[in-house]
């Protein structure tokens, strides 16, 4: 009998506050249905058989672990509330007679029950789901489908580690807050914060500075490199400052809405705003984490679908032609006229062979070296690059590409003239504007003619992520002198000279392949007995099964990330409704005694959750409008620039959110207007 006696009382706790312990345990299974699907994605054979499979399993793996991570962090402050309620039982039990060690036990009972639930339907609904979300995911990578079942040990192990781990962490902080507390501490626990707060001004100030910092980050950033280093500063500083901010500024903003009489004294107002006022400082912390939560979605979704619908142009960006050949050569013979002519031809006569065309094609001659624009010179030398500011000098970080007037006017189809001395510029990527005049230092001097339209064709530079600067020049010879003698700490030469080509086969899809073989063969055979040093041959029907698998592997963990944070946010709204509720139903109980009708408490209740539950969502469009200038560069990154996909993926991503962030304020109202009113009782 005594063997049963603290399970019976566990489940007895559970079940009599079901209300709180049933979205939690919900949650728990959720978490760890996504978390065994994406470690069983990560090592899925299926999926690592299929083009940017590999790359999509790091992903999958990083996102598995995220997942943990997140979890834990998100499950103690979810359990924060479930003790809070159950202080004053414990306190109770304290009283009456019952030890802390044996109230221990209750809460080891109840841990291991919750604990094995959640693991069980988890993992249940983890193992029936996972083959559905892999084929979604094929699906998403333009995979073929297998519908072979299977089950990932490895991932049923990982789930019983982390999420014993994590519910062990979550018992010893339970029982740690049981152990060192009074009994009458206890059954004070929740209505602890009951004395009205001060705002602190101080605190709202620095807050106010730091999302400056990170918004200031995050609109006058302009290369993309940049971008990526800083947004976790950016991040940081948004993240303490909202919390800053909610915490001291809904203090403030209460006391403000008080002093405006005609606003507070009014049937609709009185009740929710003296009850606000009392609790704002913790208030304003849950508003915080909302608003973080719904900023992390938000910006997530976007990028990712960013990053899936956008990926075409990236594609095109990368192979601009359906055979793109790129060569690295020491700067020989070949990157003369004559030979450079040669080559083209012998590539021409290779795609003839099996039928093929070599329709809008592109060769030109390129001498690539990356130094540091700044008022207009250029800065290759490396002890002078390292003595620079990281930062700084990524800001103007550029390659610059030097190429024949003559390969350009082939290209371009335009009669464009240089004198000596003379060069057109161009512009790829957020690269310094020049006016007039653009110096080496350790190399020649150019007066800038004119800029001309990017014409995108080098692949390999779309690659690098890097912006570029494009001089074309009368003779490239005389243009790299001086700069083709620089070499780094290692003795490695700074400047790489290449030729690049591509066409189309003007071919139907199936024929195409003949064209693609016999011109790789001619490539691989090209290094013997030239001045070329490396091939690198890529065909745009092979990369872009590897290139929409990958940008489909980040889309999806996006979504089921961003699933896992709605999931959240919406947790901590249920809870924060529903503890409010048992704190406010003493108060309306006396306010109806006094003449308050249900009418009234519904409107009363409305204003108060109005007042503060959209301020997180509107402080998150604030920060995501903030944020977009930034994503818009990091896109870039992959060699999306498309504005207007951007700003309508970015819009629909919102309105879904908004309409979702609506639904969740209707249900959990309804959820206090029951505890306030006395409904849920009868």
């Amino acid at each position: 009998m005594r063997g049963v006696f603290y399970p019976r009382l566990a489940l007895d706790g559970i079940r009599k506050n079901r209300q709180m312990y049933l979205p939690y345990v919900l949650t728990c299974i959720g978490m760890v249905t996504l978390y065994y699907i994406l470690m069983f994605l990560s090592g899925s054979e299926y999926i690592l058989a299929l083009a940017g499979g590999a790359s999509v399993g790091s992903v999958m793996s990083m996102g598995a672990w995220l997942c943990a991570v997140f979890c834990c962090i998100f499950l103690f402050y979810t359990n924060s509330f479930l003790i809070r309620r159950r202080k004053k039982e414990f306190g109770l039990y304290n009283i009456l007679g019952m030890g802390k060690r044996s109230i221990s036990r209750i809460l080891v009972w109840e841990t291991l029950i919750l604990f094995l639930l959640s693991l069980a339907l988890g993992l249940a609904a983890g193992i029936a789901l996972s083959k559905l979300f892999e084929l979604v995911l094929a699906r998403v990578m333009r995979g073929e489908v297998n519908f072979s079942v299977t089950v990932s040990k490895n991932a049923v192990i990982n789930s019983c580690t982390v999420f014993g781990a994590v519910f062990l962490l979550l018992l010893l902080n339970s029982v740690r807050q049981v152990r060192f507390s009074s009994a009458a501490a206890l059954l004070r626990g929740e209505n602890v914060g009951e004395k009205p707060p001060r705002g602190n001004w101080l605190i709202g100030l620095v807050g106010v500075l730091l999302l400056g910092v990170g918004y200031r980050y995050a609109v006058v950033t302009e290369n993309p490199l940049s971008a990526l280093l800083l947004f976790f500063v950016a991040a940081a500083a948004v993240i303490v400052g909202t919390y800053m901010v909610m915490i001291s500024g809904s203090v403030f903003f209460c006391r403000v809405l008080k002093r405006k009489k005609s606003f507070y004294y009014n049937p609709r107002r009185f009740v929710s705003i003296s009850q606000m006022v009392y609790r704002m400082k913790r208030n304003g912390a849950g508003l915080a984490s909302i608003c973080i939560l719904a900023t992390m979605v938000l910006v997530m979704l976007s990028a990712t679908s960013c990053l899936y619908f956008g990926g075409r142009d990236a594609l095109y960006a990368r192979y601009p032609r359906e055979v793109n050949i790129d060569l690295t050569t020491d700067g020989g013979d070949i990157m003369e006229s004559d030979s450079a002519l040669d080559l083209r031809g012998k590539i021409e006569q290779a795609a003839a062979l099996c039928g093929g065309r070599t329709d809008d094609m592109f060769f030109y001659r390129a001498a690539e070296i990356s130094g540091i624009i700044k008022n207009g010179v250029v800065e290759t030398d490396p002890k002078t690059l390292d003595n620079a500011a990281f930062i700084s000098a990524l800001e103007n970080l550029s390659l610059i590409n030097f190429m024949p007037l003559e390969d350009y006017n082939a290209i371009t189809g335009k009669n464009e003239t240089l004198q000596n001395g003379q060069a057109l510029i161009c512009k790829q990527g957020n690269t310094p504007d020049i006016d007039g005049r653009l110096s080496f230092n350790g190399g020649g001097s150019f007066e800038i003619k004119k800029r001309v339209e990017s014409f995108g064709v080098n692949g390999m530079t779309a690659m690098a992520g890097i912006p570029a600067t494009i001089l074309i020049v009368p003779n490239l010879r005389d243009a790299v002198s001086g700069l083709d003698a620089l070499a780094d700490y290692n003795g490695n030469r700074m400047m790489t000279f290449s030729v690049h080509c591509g066409f189309d086969t003007g071919l139907p899809d199936d024929a195409r392949r003949p064209v693609y073989n016999s011109v790789r063969d001619f490539c691989d055979g090209i290094k013997d007995g030239s001045s070329v040093t490396r091939v690198y041959f890529s065909v745009r029907e092979d990369g872009q099964r590897e290139f929409y698998g990958i940008l489909g592997g980040f889309y999806y963990v996006g979504i089921l990330l961003s699933l896992l944070f709605i999931a959240a946010a919406v947790l901590i709204i249920y809870y924060k409704q529903i503890s409010e509720g048992y704190e406010d139903r003493a108060r309306f109980e006396i306010m109806q005694k006094v003449g308050m009708t249900k009418k009234e408490i519904r409107r009363s209740i409305n204003s108060q959750i109005l007042t503060v539950f959209f301020l997180p969502l509107l402080l998150a469009c604030v920060h995501l409008g903030f944020c977009f200038p930034m994503l818009r560069r990091l896109l870039m990154l992959f060699n999306i620039n498309n504005l207007p996909l951007s700003a309508a993926v970015t819009v629909i991503c919102l309105a879904a959110f908004a309409l979702f962030y609506a639904a969740a304020y209707k249900l959990t109202s309804n959820a206090y207007y029951k505890i306030v009113s006395g409904a849920e009782s009868r």
